[in-house]
């Protein structure tokens, strides 16, 4: 190890990343470097990469905030610690992390947001919010696919959190892909009585496979067809007619306007995906149903310790939704990602070598 950091830097959108290197920093008070484990590639990042979102350090700019690792460097307490940085760091002092909505704190600093991310071979974080893995997890996963906790799996699992729901209640999550897959695992976790709908028979097959009760090709079907057919369903399952909670992780304007129209008496509905696509709906609704509409940044850090045990028990499943990719492939990686080849999470590994 030379003491070098490398990194894949985004210096202007629809470009390539560029390879990078720079001295280890001296470190301030309260952080550390984290030598990376995996970074995953998460659709934030295509969004700043392609879609034209702007991020808040000006470019260049490391992206990847899905990130797990050691720390190397830092205080002694957290010396050669395995640890998953949290998507969403609060500085934990504000009205909003007092009051427990951390994950929204406007001092927040972002991952390949706010500052270099994870698709890098080391990365600099405030230690105060990192999250220690435990040996036991470590039996199961290797810390490459742990990486996904720090988004894929916390932002479904705060989002039902936030949710109410409770067991019995009817789940309907439209959109089973790198982030839906875990948020119909969680909701059945939950008690839940999970609806998946997608527009990929293998995603559904495989949302069956680890809890869905029923799943649902919604592919050439129109809103209303589809909402007479959960009806059904629903039915089938002795679920409730009412109080559905229904989670929109497709992030695709197609998806956000079912969700919406699925909205009956006392629904609550939790928008996950994220587009820049504009919807058009009736408000009033939410009025006559007495409905709640309710969206989610990230996961707060205090919600991570519960996220981890539920992996560490083996009741969340995620070796079969992660791919691992060695990080001097980012543009591939990217660009397959944008045409929609992968089935799974990609999780870029560092290989600072090549």
């Amino acid at each position: 190890m030379d003491n070098k950091i490398y990194s894949w830097q985004m210096t202007e959108m629809k470009k390539d990343f560029q390879l990078t290197e720079k001295p280890f920093p001296e470190l301030k008070e309260g952080m550390a470097l984290v030598r990376v484990s995996g970074c995953g590639v998460c659709h934030t990042d295509l969004s700043f990469w392609y879609f034209g979102v702007q991020t808040k350090h000006p470019l260049p700019l490391t992206l990847g905030h899905e990130i797990s690792g050691t720390v190397i460097d830092g205080p002694a307490e957290w010396l050669n610690k395995k640890v998953i940085i949290p998507a969403v760091l609060p500085c934990g002092e504000c009205d909003l992390c007092k009051s427990g909505r951390s994950n929204i704190c406007r001092k927040q600093l972002m991952p390949g947001n706010d500052f270099d991310g994870g698709f890098s071979s080391h990365i600099v974080v405030p230690y105060k919010y990192l999250c220690p893995v435990p040996d036991e997890v470590l039996k199961c996963y290797s810390m490459e696919q742990l990486s996904v906790i720090a988004d894929a799996i916390s932002t479904p699992y705060q989002v039902i959190e936030k949710s109410e729901l409770v067991p019995g209640d009817l789940a309907i999550t439209i959109g089973v892909g790198g982030v839906g897959i875990y948020g119909a695992q969680i909701a059945k976790i939950k008690g839940a009585k999970v609806i998946a709908l997608d527009i990929n028979d293998d995603r559904l097959e495989i949302a069956k496979s680890v809890g869905a009760d029923e799943v649902l090709n919604i592919k050439d079907m129109d809103i209303k067809s589809i909402k007479e057919k959960i009806k059904v369903i629903a039915k089938e399952l002795n679920a409730p007619k009412h109080s559905w909670k229904i989670f929109e992780f497709s992030g695709t304007k197609a998806g956000q306007e079912l969700a919406y129209n699925l909205i009956t008496f006392a629904s609550t509905l939790s928008i996950v995906g994220f587009t820049l696509d504009r919807v058009e709906v009736r408000l009033s609704n939410l009025m006559a149903f007495d409905a709640k509409l309710i969206g989610t940044w990230g996961c707060k850090p205090e919600l991570y310790p519960e996220v981890v045990d539920l992996v560490a028990k083996d009741k969340i499943k995620l070796n079969r939704f992660v791919e691992l990719f060695p990080l001097s492939k980012i543009n591939e990686v990217f660009k397959n990602t944008l045409e929609h080849k992968y089935s799974k999470r990609s999780v870029l590994i560092p290989d600072f070598n090549n």
